[in-house]
């Protein structure tokens, strides 16, 4: 367990608002951002889905003096990941977003990777080990 620092907790809180709106937009209006986004229907439904329970995490871990160092860096880890998975779902061919489309998965990967560094920085400014 480490010691939270105001920048990890901070980081995870605006991490779980932007994620708790991603995810409630993406899983009541699917559809009617599919067609503006020109992005898969299930895609977005899903990803909001997962996106509730991620919310829940960086939420409970926001509220947390004292937080499991491997459960930070798995965070860190995870959206570091989902910022290069986004961009290269642009470059797969998986998917054909329209311009709208490429501008909100590129910005909401920005977001993402700018939450990661600052969960990192945050992680590696909070104080040393606690006694379990």
């Amino acid at each position: 367990m480490i010691h939270s620092s105001q920048l990890l907790r901070r980081a995870f809180i605006a991490d779980a608002i932007f994620s708790g709106v991603s995810a409630v937009t993406m899983v009541l209006d699917a559809g009617a951002l599919a067609s503006f986004l020109n992005l898969p229907e299930a895609l977005l439904r899903e990803t909001g889905l997962f996106l509730i329970a991620y919310t829940a995490l960086v939420g409970w871990l926001s509220t947390r003096s004292e937080v499991p160092k491997p459960l930070v860096m798995l965070v860190v880890v995870g959206n570091a990941a989902w910022t290069l998975a986004s961009i290269a779902l642009l470059f797969s061919g998986a998917v054909a977003p329209n311009l709208l489309g490429i501008i909100v998965v590129v910005a909401q990967a920005i977001a993402t990777g700018v939450f990661a560094e600052l969960q990192y920085v945050g992680m590696r400014r909070s104080e040393g080990v606690v006694a379990a």
